[in-house]
Order: C-alpha cells, then sequence, then structure tokens
C-alpha cells in the first residue's frame, strides 16, 4: 500500500483512510497514482460490497499535497501527466460498482471535496468545511468532476464553489445537495456504518446495476442500451430476485446470495 494510505477490511465492509495527519491528509501524486489500485481491489473481492474513504485525525483531505507543484507541476507536460492521475482516481470511484461512502469530518477541500464528491454517497460530522479551490490556484478545474459536481449541486452552487474557492459549512452543504447528510461529530462513524450496513443487506445484483445506470444517465446518457438491457435482464434471471419474491410473498428478510 501507498504510503498516505491505510486500507483495512471488517468484513463485508472496505475502508480506505488518508493518514497523512499531520499534513491533514493532503493528497500526494502517489496516493492520486494508487486509488485505481484500491478499487479494482474491493471490486475484484467477492466479499466485499461496501468501500467507505475516510481521513485520519481530525481532517478528511485539505486537498492535493500542494507542495508538489513545483516539481510536479512546474511544466505543461508534467502538469498534464500529474491531471492523468487524479483523473484516474476519480474515474475509478466513479466506474465502482461496489457503493463507494465518504466518511467526512474537518476540512474537505480541493482534491479532497474532488474524492468526495466522486464517491456515491457523502457523510459529514457538524463542523466539517467545504471547498473546491481551483480559482486560487489558476487552475481550471477537471471535466469529469465539475460534471459531477454540476449533477450534485446545479449549475449555480457549482459556479459558486469553483469561481469563488469560498468554503461552506456542513449545514450549507446539505442544503444544496453536496451531502447527503449531516450527523454530531460523536455520531458520524455509528451513523455511517448503519448506513453501509443498509448497503450490504441490500441486493449487491440490484445495487451495482443500478449504480451502473446511473452513472450512465450522469454523463449525459439519455436512453437505453444494450448494456442497460442485459443488466435488467441478468437481474431478472438471477438467484437475488427469486429469493427477493419469495421472501416478500413468505414475508421475511431476503438472503441475498449475489457476490
Amino acid at each position: 500500500m501507498t504510503d498516505g494510505f491505510e486500507f483495512t477490511r471488517d468484513g463485508e465492509v472496505a475502508r480506505l483512510t488518508f493518514t497523512r495527519p499531520e499534513k491533514m491528509n493532503a493528497i500526494t501524486y502517489g496516493m492520486w497514482s494508487a486509488i485505481p489500485d484500491v478499487v479494482a481491489r474491493v471490486e475484484a473481492d467477492p466479499a466485499i460490497k461496501v468501500l467507505v474513504l475516510t481521513g485520519a485525525g481530525a481532517h478528511f483531505s485539505a486537498g492535493a499535497d500542494i507542495s508538489e507543484f513545483r516539481d510536479l507541476r512546474s511544466t505543461a507536460d508534467a502538469a498534464e501527466t500529474y491531471d492523468k492521475a487524479v483523473d484516474g482516481a476519480v474515474a475509478a470511484l466513479t466506474a465502482s460498482r461496489k457503493p463507494t461512502v465518504a466518511m467526512i469530518q474537518g476540512n474537505c477541500i480541493g482534491g479532497g471535496c474532488q474524492i468526495s464528491v466522486a464517491c456515491d454517497f457523502r457523510f459529514a460530522a457538524e463542523g466539517s468545511r467545504f471547498g473546491i479551490t481551483p480559482a486560487k490556484l489558476g487552475i481550471v478545474y477537471h471535466f469529469d468532476s465539475t460534471r459531477q459536481l454540476v449533477s450534485l449541486v446545479g449549475p449555480a452552487h457549482a459556479k459558486y464553489f469553483l469561481l469563488s474557492g469560498e468554503l461552506v459549512d456542513a449545514r450549507r452543504a446539505r442544503e444544496i445537495g453536496l451531502l447527503n447528510d449531516v450527523f454530531p461529530a460523536d455520531e458520524l462513524e455509528a451513523s455511517t456504518a448503519k448506513f453501509v450496513e443498509t448497503l450490504a443487506s441490500r441486493s449487491q445484483a440490484s445495487v451495482r446495476g443500478m449504480n451502473r445506470i446511473i452513472e450512465k444517465i450522469v454523463a449525459g446518457q439519455q436512453e437505453s442500451d444494450a448494456e442497460v438491457d442485459e443488466i435488467r435482464l441478468g437481474a431478472l434471471h438471477g438467484e437475488d430476485y427469486a429469493e427477493g419474491v419469495a421472501a416478500f410473498l413468505a414475508r421475511r428478510p431476503p438472503k441475498f446470495t449475489y457476490r
């Protein structure tokens, strides 16, 4: 595992923790580059159903490690190489069929916020702060990450974030749709775990199939296609569908087996 990360498992749940608390969990080039491998590892493990991302200490992440920029983004070619690593991390999280959950405390700014937006769900502690700050650095934000932000909060709020670089608190972030929910700091872990447990208990054929379809819609697809038809037909012929119907008719909780 790359320096700056800790990857752990607890049953059906994997956790990726940013472990640079002395730098407010700033994300290095090496960390950006490693995220696709982490996601691939989760996707390939049939026992894992959900990936949780969080930060060690008081913060989720203050963003990309700007101390690297002088060396790693000093030329156009170098900046392009760096951006490919960021794009790869965002693309991997976006394409994950297994749900990804950002559990956020403290600062979630710049690249940290970018990572959280690429996740499927975002839960935060009261007192957390959010912002995306390319306008403070003379950077034009990544296209896919801009699209994801617009799909979450709408163009007006996306412009507020990207053009001003101002920060908002967790309450405001929840109001505009950036967050799914906000909890007192001492309840964040348990509340997130409860939701993750719910995700893991659902039909994984349904969860992963619908996650893929939503991804296609957010990317701009307007009509169904062969892949969507295959996903839906495969679910109808799968064990989870038979079990779900049988459980409903018997008035018992379903016991899904799809991996």
